[in-house]
């Protein structure tokens, strides 16, 4: 099997050194907008650079992983889907829903495989709660809390393409709360916070958020993001059913100190960043892909599934600004379910 990887930054170099240890891959293709970047990692891997993304396609790949900027996602996605090949792409597909609808739209049409990178399905936490949750063992799930906390802030650069707060960052939570449920979100009551560094301002954006949530069964849910937590990496969700209560991310790296007498101790070496707390959830993403293009197993993340996160994220940006609630019945394409 021979992939072609577009994008070697932090992520595509992730991805390439899981890919070209796989033992179903024969190949890579490596390209980059910098391609004295690609070529350095094709170096370290023994694999092969491209000049470019046309070469991706006219050299002969079996699929494609897409790790770029998230503007050229789309674009991208589409003209695979009209190569006829199977897709690994990180989230989202697109910052809108029109780029987004019209990218879900050429891969239907074409019948090919999209698979979206929300790595926490494979992450033990998250897989663990959505056993215990499917299994009863909470009983009735009244209350789910999520967090997820940056140690420092993005460059200031990034923050006018990154899409935002909500749909960057808080979007893994909304589709973690879905797969771990079963459940959809019916309405979302949003706000946010720019009273740190100037530049989430200059770019409209915000650096911390909190988001309350309904749930189709009635259980409540909270989601809260930072870019500005200076004790570590923290990602969590807490479960509370009518039975029994559970939490995901906590363990002796998790960046939060009691000030109970008998409480846990400060981690001694707190997460610090979502590439050290996720890694064997990236590769396990990525050896499912594998499975998926080999016809081993169903696609455990495909694009309406990704669409329906952002639809929260849209929901989560229209209630922030006009200070209301918002039905998710508002937002355009609602069209899924949650995953089975």
């Amino acid at each position: 099997m021979r992939i072609g990887v577009i994008g070697t930054g932090r992520l595509g170099t992730i991805h390439a050194n899981t890919l070209s240890r796989h033992r179903e891959v024969g190949s890579l293709i490596l390209t980059d907008t910098e391609p004295s970047r690609a070529q350095e990692l094709a170096l370290r891997l023994g694999e092969t650079a491209a000049p470019g993304v046309d070469e991706i396609f006219k050299w002969g790949v079996d699929a494609v992983v897409i790790t770029t900027a998230t503007q050229a996602h789309a674009d991208l996605i589409g003209r695979a889907a009209r190569s006829g090949l199977p897709v690994f792409c990180e989230k989202p597909i697109a910052l809108d829903l029109p780029g987004t609808l019209q990218a879900i739209a050429e891969v239907e049409a074409a019948g090919t495989i999209l698979q979206m990178g929300f790595q926490r399905r494979f992450d033990t936490g998250y897989t663990g709660a959505r056993d215990a949750v499917l299994s009863g063992r909470l009983g009735r799930l009244h209350t789910v809390r999520a967090i997820t906390s940056d140690q420092a802030p993005p460059p200031a650069a990034w923050l006018p393409v990154s899409g935002g707060l909500y749909r960057d960052a808080l979007i893994h939570d909304f589709d973690a709360l879905r797969w771990v449920t079963g459940h959809e979100v019916v309405d979302v009551y949003a706000a946010g916070s720019d009273a740190g560094p100037a530049m989430f301002r200059e770019a409209g954006d915000v650096d911390t958020a909190a988001v309350l949530l309904t749930l189709d069964d009635g259980t409540l849910a909270t989601a809260t993001a930072t870019r500005l937590n200076g004790a570590g990496y923290d990602v969590r969700m807490e479960l509370a059913g009518e039975r029994d209560q559970i939490v995901v991310g906590l363990d002796d790296r998790t960046p939060i100190a009691s000030t109970e007498p008998t409480g846990p101790p400060a981690a001694d070496k707190p997460w610090p960043g979502f590439l050290e707390r996720f890694g064997p959830a990236y590769e396990a993403e990525l050896a499912a892909f594998v499975e998926v293009i080999r016809g081993e197993r169903p696609n455990p993340c495909d694009g309406r599934e990704a669409l329906q996160a952002l639809r929260i994220a849209e929901a989560c940006e229209v209630s922030r600004r006009e200070r209301r609630p918002v039905r998710l019945a508002e937002i355009p394409g609602g069209t899924g379910t949650a995953a089975d």
